[in-house]
């Protein structure tokens, strides 16, 4: 079976995440990250966005609990991997 993947992402919602809350990110300046380790860039990028939904609103809701669901199907490691290959270079 074909592994499927969306624009060249492991799946929609790495994309999307990537697109929507990351993309133009210098981590390096955002996260004040100077030796970037893609694991460690990856555990705070999926804690800022889970942040940027949690802090929303103090109680739980519904659309808060879709939200987090739909975070817990993205490849955060691609990302920060993605993160550290474009700011390398700079």
């Amino acid at each position: 079976m074909d592994k499927q993947t969306y624009n060249g992402w492991t799946n929609y919602a790495t994309w999307r995440v990537n697109l929507e809350i990351f993309d133009g990110i210098d981590p390096r300046d955002d996260y004040g990250l100077q030796d970037l380790d893609v694991y460690d860039l990856a555990k705070r990028l999926q804690e800022h966005a889970e942040e940027l939904i949690c802090d929303y609103k103090n109680e739980t809701n519904l659309a808060q609990d879709y939200a987090l669901a739909f975070l817990s199907d993205v490849n955060w490691q691609e990302i920060a991997q993605h993160m550290i290959d474009d700011y390398a270079e700079a």
